[in-house]
């Protein structure tokens, strides 16, 4: 039997070997951002073109690379930061693999000028399938300029496989943003087919977010700071009123690299509790830093992945730092003695006047017409501490007067009792009595038992199905904005929203791009006139992030969906009785009356015998 197993040639060894490191044109961006870092850099600069298929530029003032450097960069395994197995887990800085250049020039071309500051002359090399085609010298500035042109031009294959243009930039801008976050103090800057996307200043933590993800974003983070032995912890947390329906900017770095840790995610998750509704998400930017040998970040080429050796100790010290922090920014509820409202705060120096008793002799109890009222001038019996003091009217009094407010008066006669009750008979009478409990539900007679009716998951379906009966008739009405409402994105979400500019004018949405990073809506869909323009657009924005490509049918039912949630009642709304009884109307007359469009229930019934049940 003739051999079989041979050795592969270096070209289609390095080329299988560049399909772990280089994936598409954002993981050549992310290991030339991180050797920029990595050469002390003070200022960094990306420019593409075509979302990096055909152009990618990074150019830094860093320390620079020798001739005899500059050459080694790109032979596969070969760094200056590991001489041994052991110097793997003492690692801080970005780039240790060695494999970055040797991958990306296996699979593009590339032409590189470096300087050091000693030197007056750099070096330029051109190097295309792992060949080098020229090296001499040149005139350059000090730092390195790298050029990566025609990515995958020598594997049509893999290049068939790349998105369009917005779906790659989309991971350029999101891998530019994490090594720009891990790093506020460089100052990082993007340039797209000659836009200016990103001009990032030195700065803090808090002024590199808010320079990133928009000016709005200064008033939504909370400060965390923690130190312990096992690690540090500093950052921010959002905010519960700006948590997201979808997972917003969610981020956490360990000794300045940006990794992804779902187990972390569920600690910051737990510290949220009683803060957030089930289906919100808070957005975070956390910084650990702990001893590089508690940690291994040699498990995934993209070095995203990382293990701790005690991971249940940092998941319990995130959790108590995010708690700590919302009670500490009274964010998280607390119970002060000293300034709470419900309690009467005395002097603390200084002698307290016994309180007396002061009782009204004019104060007749059997007379109905007499008017007591304090504010009316009427002699109604008070309490007082002292002379200068009048008891105020209690906050806890007021709500128990608002609440059995709301409690319908029982009939004083057996025949108003008799009209009641035969008014209430089924579902189909005349004049229906709806009650609205806790903001949240409504209440009716049904039969000898009782329906509750969620509201909000009512409408939620009300409005799903007509917006669906809208996009299947391609006839989604529009209603005009008396003023044109401007909407700031974060740079991804701009780019994804241009992408689906067509999709968003389809559901109804009359807009354009407006500026940098802004879009102007002049109209709305009909159904959702009312309902917050921005929200919605940031949810389809979202939802449009998940959505695997399918049917057109599917993507509109997704859509729908998120439109119809968010243009429901908000929790807490309070609705009038023909209100309710037009939502209840509407509800029974659609085609799924019982289960809102995510498969919740709608309505409950709760007959005499379930009532009886819980009197036992």
């Amino acid at each position: 039997m003739a051999d079989i197993i041979r050795l592969l040639p270096d070209n289609v060894a390095n080329q299988i070997a560049a399909g772990e490191v280089v994936q598409r044109p954002a993981s050549v961006v992310k290991e030339l951002l991180e050797n920029s870092v990595d050469s002390e850099a003070s200022e960094v600069k990306l420019i593409a073109r075509e979302s990096g298929k055909t152009f990618i530029q990074v150019i830094d003032n860093g320390k620079g690379m020798s001739e005899t450097d500059s050459r080694m960069a790109f032979e596969r395994h070969a760094t200056s930061k590991i001489t041994k197995a052991e110097d793997i887990f003492s690692i801080i800085t970005k780039g240790f693999r060695g494999e970055a250049l040797a991958s990306i020039s296996a699979v593009a071309q590339v032409e590189m000028r470096t300087r050091t500051f000693d030197s007056e002359l750099g070096t330029h090399l051109k190097v295309a399938a792992n060949v080098v085609e020229l090296q001499e010298f040149c005139s350059c500035p000090q730092g390195t300029n790298i050029e990566v042109r025609n990515l995958f031009y020598n594997i049509p294959a893999r290049r068939n496989f790349l998105k369009s243009n917005q779906v790659e930039q989309r991971h350029l801008i999101d891998e530019f943003e994490r090594v720009a976050m891990a790093h506020p103090d460089v100052a990082f800057s993007f340039e797209h087919n000659g836009s200016e996307i990103f001009n990032l200043p030195a700065s803090t933590l808090r002024q590199r977010i808010v320079n990133i993800f928009g000016k709005k974003y200064n008033e939504k983070l909370v400060p965390v700071e923690e130190s312990t032995e096992i690690l540090s912890i500093h950052g921010f947390v959002g905010k519960p009123e700006f948590a997201r329906k979808t997972r917003g900017e969610q981020f956490f770095f360990v000794n300045h690299r940006f990794i992804k840790n779902a187990y972390l995610h569920k600690a910051v998750q737990k510290a949220f509790e009683g803060l957030l509704h089930d289906d919100s998400y808070p957005s975070y930017f956390l910084y650990l830093e702990l001893d590089p040998a508690r940690i291994d970040v040699n498990i995934h080429p993209t070095k995203t992945e990382v293990k701790f050796d005690d991971e249940r100790a940092i998941h319990t010290i995130i959790r108590s730092s995010v708690k700590h922090s919302l009670g500490q920014y009274n964010i998280a509820p607390s119970l002060d003695f000293e300034h709470d409202q419900q309690f009467v705060s005395y002097p603390k120096s200084g002698s307290v006047e016994a309180p007396g008793i002061y009782i009204d002799p004019s104060f007749n109890p059997f007379n109905k017409d007499a008017d007591h009222k304090t504010n009316a001038g009427s002699s109604a019996p008070s309490f007082k501490s002292g002379s200068n003091y009048q008891r105020p009217e209690s906050s806890q009094s007021r709500e128990w007067e608002s609440l059995l407010g709301q409690i319908p008066e029982m009939p004083e006669t057996k025949s108003e009792q008799g009209q009641l009750m035969a008014s209430n008979e089924g579902l189909a009478t005349t004049r229906k009595t709806y009650l609205q409990v806790g903001g949240k539900y409504i209440l009716t007679k049904h039969g000898d038992g009782l329906i509750l009716i969620h509201q909000k998951r009512a409408k939620e379906r009300i409005l799903f199905e007509k917006i669906m009966a809208a996009l299947r008739n391609r006839q989604i009405p529009s209603q005009q904005l008396i003023f044109p409402q401007n909407i700031e994105l974060n740079a991804a979400d701009f780019t994804l929203s241009i992408e689906i500019l067509p999709k968003l004018r389809a559901l109804g949405f009359d807009l354009d791009e407006f500026g940098k990073n802004q879009l102007v809506v002049h109209g709305v869909p009909l159904f959702i006139e009312n309902a917050p323009v921005q929200e919605i657009i940031e949810n389809i924005i979202e939802a449009h992030k998940d959505f695997n490509d399918s049917s057109e049918e599917e993507y509109q039912e997704t859509m729908a969906q998120k439109m119809a949630k968010v243009a429901a009642f908000r929790r807490g709304t309070l609705i009038e009785n023909p209100a309710m009884a037009n939502l209840v109307d509407e509800l029974f007359a659609s085609k799924s009356p019982y289960y809102n469009p995510e498969g919740k229930a709608i309505i409950i019934n709760l007959t005499l015998s379930d009532i009886d049940k819980s009197f036992n």
